[in-house]
């Protein structure tokens, strides 16, 4: 499996001067639906992936255009507005804190990667230090995770506050372990009474605490919860993510569909932290058959990524596939190539070693 290059002309058709559009009709960019913070927090981190590994000033122009976005939708309290409508007027006061999660992992990944332009970075940190504080309202578990993610690569700049960023990681990773330890019976080993969206962020976020704080509480609930997690998503013997159409609720059936390319970019993420820690190559093999749910194999075998545009589908439903084409799936789909791309290059580091 080969990752040379992606084809990334669709992520530059969503975007205009204002950001990333949030949906598609088909492969047309609709403008009726505006653009969301969530969206554009996301192609960030895709543009400086691609920028990092490809240095074309194009990417960097991106990276301009999203962090501008981020910059507009965040608050004087320090969160992020998250809908805005299409004539540039933000359709709320606040975002959710997912939105917050989101906006912190962009930020903490733009501050780590020192490829960048120091003035976009210097940005990045004063965004990052403005939202710090919002982190003790926090409730919802992927808000945490994400924003665990994000403190962590944050951290490794040490004109932070390293030794605080590992304080709230430790507080933000012994929260979610409460959250599993209150749920958790012999036959359910999860966060909450329902498995639903970006469900891999979760064990994701413990791993990475673990991994800074040596806390073996974290390793035991990661470990536990991604099992669980692995257990459903490949009942079938290959990866089919919980569909959003009723989700999994503790007692009841699994929703079939439809199924979101978000939870296969999620889902390598996960063991791409997985192997960077136990150097398992059983890890890798996982990630390769869930980056596979993009190109047939999966519960329709039917090819995610469009031939014509490059870009992906929005999903599998019971017919097929969902022929719109919208900002999430192509970063979802970009996100997991070029982390398979990451984690491929780091298995030959290993082997030549």
């Amino acid at each position: 499996m080969e990752f040379l290059y992606p084809r990334v002309d669709y992520l530059f058709r969503l975007t205009d001067d204002t950001g990333i559009l949030q949906h598609s009709k088909f492969s047309v960019p609709d403008p009726r639906f505006g653009y969301t913070t969530d969206d554009n927090a996301r192609a960030l981190i895709v543009a400086i992936m691609l920028y990092k590994n490809y240095k074309e000033e194009r990417y960097l122009n991106l990276i301009y255009k999203y962090s501008s976005f981020i910059l507009n939708a965040q608050t004087s309290k320090g969160n992020f507005k998250n809908f805005m409508s299409y004539n540039r007027i933000f359709l709320e006061d606040e975002g959710s804190e997912d939105c917050f999660g989101r906006a912190i992992w962009s930020l903490g990944f733009g501050i780590s990667e020192r490829s960048l332009p120091i003035n976009l970075r210097n940005l990045y940190k004063e965004m990052f230090n403005n939202a710090i504080n919002y982190i003790y309202e926090l409730k919802s578990p992927r808000s945490k995770a994400y924003t665990i993610l994000g403190m962590y690569y944050a951290q490794k700049d040490f004109s932070l506050n390293t030794l605080k960023l590992s304080e709230h990681i430790g507080n933000l990773g012994k929260s979610l372990v409460r959250q599993f330890r209150e749920n958790v019976d012999s036959s359910w080993r999860w966060f909450e009474d329902v498995l639903a969206y970006s469900n891999s962020i979760l064990p994701l976020a413990l791993l990475i605490s673990y991994r800074m704080l040596k806390d073996e509480s974290f390793l035991e609930v990661a470990l536990d919860s991604m099992e669980f997690l692995e257990n459903i998503v490949f009942r079938y013997g290959y990866f089919k993510p919980i569909g959003c159409n009723g989700w999994y609720i503790r007692g009841r059936e699994i929703a079939e569909y439809d199924e979101q390319p978000i939870e296969a970019s999620e889902m390598i993420l996960l063991y791409k932290e997985a192997y960077e820690i136990f150097r398992d190559i059983n890890y890798i093999n996982k990630a390769k058959e869930t980056f596979m749910w993009y190109h047939g194999k999966n519960s329709k075998s039917v090819n995610l990524i469009d031939p014509e545009t490059g870009g992906c589908y929005d999903g599998i439903n019971e017919f097929g596939v969902n022929l719109n084409q919208g900002a999430e799936s192509i970063i979802s789909y970009l996100m997991a190539y070029l982390n398979m791309r990451e984690l491929v290059n780091l298995k030959k580091e290993v082997v030549a070693s």
